[in-house]
């Protein structure tokens, strides 16, 4: 049976791609140029785990529970599989990581890079920290190969040698000169993988031009070399199938070959679909005739059924001069051969003479065909003979049900959806924890970044606006993994320890007095996940589904508890915006909710409670508010969505960053948002999900734009100019409701070009002689603006047109006219209501009027109530008390 090529998939962005097998082929782990690890279960799988490094990635290797990366950072990284977690860093380079490789057994991790130099590890747990550096080549090495013994490894470097090392000797014991020079990996005209032959390491096999030699190991002569007439490009990898019987090989043109090592011939030819060079290429370790490779446009393939050139002969036929051939054609070997594997044992169990539907079984002696008819004088037996003699052989073994393989019973297995795994919390703004340096946070106040190395291990806090305050160089000494600001302080949190639990972190630089940092810890078992800081206060929440709200001097003020486990936070003036899981969602999808709440202020209280909708198969990964207070979302799919506060508190998508990327793998990393001027600054990452922190990374602004149809359209522009102004336009009446200064020119300029829109609709309404559609558009008008639809309206001769809107405009203006005497009627019943209000909250006290004495005032508060002529008796008692010195104070009372 003929291979299977399946169709080529993206995975990762163009550039080098590298991949492996994990868990014993149970999944299949790529990573790219675009710095990304991704977690395939199959090739069909559309929506694969993905672990963010930030760096460029040019090696990847797994072994059990553990995950390997070679990165631009000239690291070797670990980390656990297939969770992701960070688990530290093996190795340290001064170049970049080329190539890693496990060994069979895997004890042994080796690892070449940029630098000349390999480094060989010992992964085992009891001599972890045992390493092997190996020096000798000119140049960057291309790959490393670890032989099954773990005695040597043979390496291949762009200063054109084969080498081959005595691992435990660090020497050199062998080298060839090869391969074409270059002075790098990037320019070198093959890659040259070099790879071992399972189990034995009997032959390394090495790609050379349009061949692959074999080399003998310990005597280190060619022995086989292997081509094919097909072959028009160099070779550039090799990889022997986990039996060691196949060996494939991929060529710079995109072409692939497996050779049967028993026949040494090609026995599989497969091509890319578009010619690219093949630059990663493994065999599945769990089953042997699956090929998986990639390519350097960052794509993902894989051939299937692949087969030894002897599993594909055909069985042949029976010949016409041997009539017994037939009898025995294959289908009933196992009556004669049911006893190869006689271990010796019998049964006691006999068969029943009496059961009609016993039958013979084979037993586990061993036959040949010619033992029927061992006498050759005995031909003209006949065909009962034979099935007689068959039958007292089979009923003398009593053993018989014994030979037949037993099959435990089947297990319930699972076929419905899995559950998707729940999004881990982040800090908006933030890039993962895994970088060695990364951005704590990057807000509209700042930038606080932090450098882990060998060297140091320090945060960086730098303000947009100095006026606020000096740029901050802190210690990280506590091991801060959590930051965000504002104009009055920085928040820094760290993770619980075995000896430490996890701590809050204040640093309150504008306080007047000279205590400018506090600090607090979490209860036990309590670790801080997000952090918020509004106006005033601050917030943490945590992963007992707890958020804590402390004033920003230190004060504890709330603790609140939300319905899932949280996602992220975001906090402006008292409003406190939370995203949490409400649960398990539909495959691929997350099912998050938020809360909108008013933490501080004279009126507490839950704005807005509900499902949160983000993008099919995505991920929340920035929460925020605009420059204006309104909340806003950004999803993985490039979507960013804005509350609507004047439609029922909907949440309405005003942008799409993935129209603005050029390449499948770029994104834009969200840092603000402002609704006045229109703005949606980003950071562009190329080819990558995070930026770098050095160098500073340039911020873009990118417009708005609500997805409507046919937006190719004047009619769909101008309508979704309007929509965008008008959703817009509602922080006015938020910011007033809030107590906010709002700039009335600015919200008169936003209304004029809502008008101007609406009239330039009505005009192509009209143009179109859709009269019902420009009538409508003027139901959105003002009395003054509708006059203008009138006059033009009757200046195209649309008289029946104009008399409709005559009678509109005279409607709006009645309705106006009532409002307005309506809220008139309002302002005068409030003032009335305030004047009584203050009448009834006049009382006279001891601080009022300090020198009447008690009783006077008491007996007068009393009769206060009887009538305006006690009132009067009481002011001229006042007076006579008072004395001449009190005159003017009693001239006072009178007139009040």
């Amino acid at each position: 049976m003929p291979a299977t090529k399946k169709p080529v998939r993206y995975a990762h962005s163009e550039g080098h791609t590298d991949i492996c097998y994990g868990q014993q082929g149970k999944y299949m782990i790529t990573c790219g140029a675009d710095g990304d690890v991704r977690v395939w279960e199959g090739l069909e799988d559309d929506d694969p785990k993905t672990i963010a490094m930030g760096d460029r990635i040019h090696a990847v290797a797994a072994k059990n529970d553990r995950l390997l990366t070679g990165t631009d950072s000239n690291t070797v990284q670990a980390h656990t599989f297939p969770d992701g977690v960070p688990d530290g860093i093996l190795a340290r380079f001064t170049a970049p990581v080329t190539h890693l490789v496990f060994s069979d057994s895997g004890k042994l991790l080796a690892a070449g890079a940029g630098d000349f130099n390999i480094r060989v590890l010992e992964t085992a747990e009891d001599d972890s920290s045992a390493q092997y550096l190996l020096q000798g080549h000119q140049a960057p090495v291309l790959s490393v190969a670890v032989d099954p013994e773990d005695k040597y490894l043979a390496s291949s470097s762009c200063d054109g040698t084969v080498a081959v090392w005595n691992i435990k000797e660090k020497s050199r014991v062998q080298s060839w000169s090869l391969l074409p020079k270059s002075s790098d990996v990037s320019v070198a005209k093959t890659l040259c993988r070099l790879s071992w032959q399972p189990t034995t390491g009997k032959y390394l096999a090495v790609p050379v031009e349009k061949e692959v030699q074999l080399f003998a190991k310990d005597t280190w002569e060619k022995e086989v070399t292997l081509t094919d007439e097909s072959i028009e490009q160099p070779i550039s990898l090799v990889a022997w199938s986990p039996s060691g019987v196949l060996l494939a090989g991929a060529c710079i043109d995109g072409s692939i070959l497996v050779w049967d090592m028993s026949s040494k011939n090609c026995v599989e030819r497969v091509k890319h679909d578009k010619d690219l060079t093949i630059c990663g290429l493994v065999w599945n370790p769990a089953n042997g005739t699956e090929l998986a490779y990639t390519d350097v446009q960052g794509q993902l393939g894989l051939v299937e059924n692949i087969a030894p050139e002897t599993s594909n002969k055909q069985v042949p036929a029976a010949s016409a001069d041997d009539p017994m051939a037939a009898m025995f054609d294959g289908d009933d070997d196992f009556l004669l051969s049911a006893g190869d594997h006689d271990d010796g044992s019998h049964s006691n169990a006999a068969l029943d003479p009496d059961d009609d539907d016993s039958m013979p079984v084979p037993t586990q002696r061993k036959r040949g065909k010619a033992n029927i008819f061992d006498d050759d004088d005995d031909v003209s037996m006949g065909a009962d003979s034979v099935s007689m003699k068959l039958t007292a052989d089979l009923l003398d073994d009593t053993d018989s049900i014994s030979g037949l393989p037993v099959h435990p019973p089947p297990t319930p297995v699972y076929q419905g959806p899995k559950p998707t795994p729940l999004q881990p919390a982040f800090q908006p703004g933030s890039t993962p924890l895994s970088l060695a340096h990364r951005f704590m946070v990057w807000n509209s106040v700042g930038v606080v970044k932090c450098y882990n190395s060998e060297e140091e291990n320090s945060i960086d806090i730098e303000f947009h606006d100095t006026s606020v305050h000096h740029s901050m160089h802190v210690t990280n000494h506590l091991n801060h993994t959590l930051a965000t600001m504002s104009a009055e302080a920085v928040l820094l949190a760290c993770e619980s320890t075995d000896d430490s639990p996890s701590k809050l972190v204040c640093l309150h630089f504008s306080s007047w007095d000279n205590s400018k940092e506090w600090t607090t810890a979490m209860t036990d078992g309590e670790d801080i996940q997000v952090l918020a800081i509004g106006q005033g206060w601050v917030a943490v929440a945590t992963d007992k589904r707890l958020v804590r709200v402390w004033t920003v001097a230190g004060i504890q003020k709330d603790v609140i508890s939300i319905p899932g486990p949280v996602v992220a936070m975001a906090a402006y003036g008292t409003q406190l915006f939370v995203v949490y899981h409400m649960g398990t969602g539909i495959p691929g999808d997350q099912y998050l909710g938020a809360q909108l709440l008013e933490v501080c202020g004279r009126r507490k209280r839950r704005v807005l409670e509900g499902h949160l909708p983000i993008n099919p198969r995505s991920t929340l990964t920035w929460i925020g508010f605009s420059a204006e207070g309104t909340p806003v979302t950004y999803d993985s799919a490039g979507v960013v969505r804005m509350l609507n506060r004047g439609l029922g508190y909907s949440w309405t998508p005003v942008a799409n960053t993935r129209s603005y990327c050029k390449g499948k793998s770029d994104n834009y990393w969200l840092v603000g948002v402002n609704e006045n001027p229109q703005q949606l600054r980003c950071i562009p990452c190329k080819g990558s999900t995070f930026p770098p922190v050095l160098p500073r990374p340039a911020v873009t602004v990118l417009p708005f734009q609500v997805p409507l149809c046919e937006l190719s359209t004047d009619k769909s522009q101008l309508e979704e100019s309007f929509i965008r102004s008008r959703l817009f336009s509602g922080h006015f009446q938020f910011l007033s409701a809030q107590g906010w200064e709002v700039d009335e020119l600015a919200q008169t300029e936003v209304q004029r070009e809502q008008d101007d829109t609406l009239m330039k609709l009505f005009a192509l309404a009209c143009k179109a002689d859709r009269e019902c559609r420009a009538a409508e558009l003027c139901e959105l008008m003002d009395v003054n603006r509708l006059n203008f639809a009138i006059k033009y309206a009757s200046r195209i001769k649309r008289m029946a047109l104009a008399e409709f809107l005559n009678d509109l405009a005279r409607r709006k203006a009645e309705e106006e006219a009532g409002e307005q005497q309506e809220e008139e009627e309002e302002a005068e019943e409030q003032d009335f209501r305030g004047y009584l209000d203050a009448q009834k909250n006049h009382i006279e006290t001891e601080w009022s009027q300090p020198s009447t004495p008690s009783v006077l005032r008491s007996s007068g508060s009393s009769r206060l109530v009887q009538g305006r002529g006690y009132r009067e008796e009481e002011e001229d008692e006042e007076v006579m008390e008072m004395g001449e010195d009190g005159e003017e104070e009693a001239e006072d009372i009178r007139a009040e």
